[in-house]
């Protein structure tokens, strides 16, 4: 039997894995509010989750943003959170006019790490969103200049990961480029500004021989292609502001999709109709010679009865091939 790892390398070269590859995410709020009930159901999936870990922190967090409160990035940007065990979002923009722009320095220290938003998102988190459209719409001379410090700064970091840390073969980002509807920005925009920076930045990966993971929340089917001419590999979209027959379009067979299951119906939808998506899903993506990962994610307004279903449906169908 394979491995996840070697299951997962086989399905993004579409070179036949075993199975389909699973992910499940489960938001820290999650076992906040069921503790010791969702460790009772999660044990009933060995599959995905291993052997019971014994004594478990059901407060802890991964990440500062996840604790209510506000605090300030390396960039100066200021998160704020009123939900313990949820993320926060940034609502102080420390450069909000073109003029403070030229005062922009990106962070002194390298990490090698790269938080959720490191491109795009980071723009609009330093500007503020309306600003950042503005600055797209009217072709703002500054807005090449923070594309081009905030690029070299990401280069600088990947370049540092590469030199500091364990080889790996799959690198994992995650920046948004969508909206639920829509691109933010028009793809010839996009074209023109961030697939040279994103190409910067994934080029030094690409070219040691590893593969790009991205995670890219909303409406972004149309520059998937122009995300696998820069180097991604496995694409990680939402299912629901993208569409599945536009994924299959533009997916099936040219670049493996790590599908995001439809998580904004997991919390009011039947477990009948909760099967029924991952069957859906698994249909249409899937194939014998790979190119599908599924992911669910778990956050707690999902009722207990309905995460067991997204488990069940995982289970069932990874090793469901049309």
């Amino acid at each position: 039997m394979l491995s996840d790892h070697e299951n997962r390398m086989r399905s993004l070269r579409f070179e036949t894995p075993e199975v389909i590859p699973v992910t499940i995410g489960i938001l820290p709020a999650v076992w906040m509010k069921h503790r010791e009930a969702f460790d009772d159901l999660i044990a009933d999936y060995p599959q995905f989750f291993g052997k019971p870990e014994g004594e478990r922190d059901y407060d802890s967090v991964w990440s500062q943003t996840y604790h209510v409160g506000s605090h300030k990035d390396s960039w100066g940007c200021v998160w704020e959170n009123i939900e313990e065990g949820m993320e926060a979002i940034v609502t102080g923009h420390p450069y909000p006019t073109r003029e403070s722009l030229k005062n922009l320095t990106p962070p002194k220290e390298l990490t090698g790490r790269f938080p959720h938003g490191f491109m795009f998102l980071r723009l609009t988190d330093l500007r503020g969103f309306e600003e950042a459209m503005i600055d797209f719409a009217e072709d703002a001379p500054e807005l090449q200049q923070m594309i081009d410090i905030v690029a070299d700064h990401n280069v600088k970091e990947v370049k540092y990961m590469l030199e500091n840390f364990p080889k790996q073969d799959i690198y994992t980002f995650g920046d948004d480029l969508g909206t639920q509807t829509a691109l933010p920005i028009s793809p010839e925009k996009w074209r023109k500004y961030l697939k040279p920076a994103f190409k910067k930045i994934y080029e030094p990966i690409v070219e040691q021989g590893g593969y790009i993971y991205m995670h890219t929340d909303g409406h972004i089917y149309e520059i998937i292609p122009d995300l696998k001419e820069v180097g991604v590999s496995v694409i990680n979209p939402q299912f629901r502001a993208n569409g599945l027959d536009n994924l299959v379009r533009v997916c099936k067979g040219k670049i493996c999709v790590s599908q995001d299951l439809d998580r904004q119906m997991f919390p009011f939808a039947t477990p009948a109709e909760i099967d029924a998506h991952i069957k859906e899903v698994v249909s249409a993506l899937g194939s014998k010679e790979g190119g599908l990962w599924l992911i669910a994610e778990i956050s707690q307004d999902i009722p207990l009865e309905n995460v067991r279903a997204i488990f069940d449906g995982l289970l069932r169908y990874r090793e469901y091939f049309s």
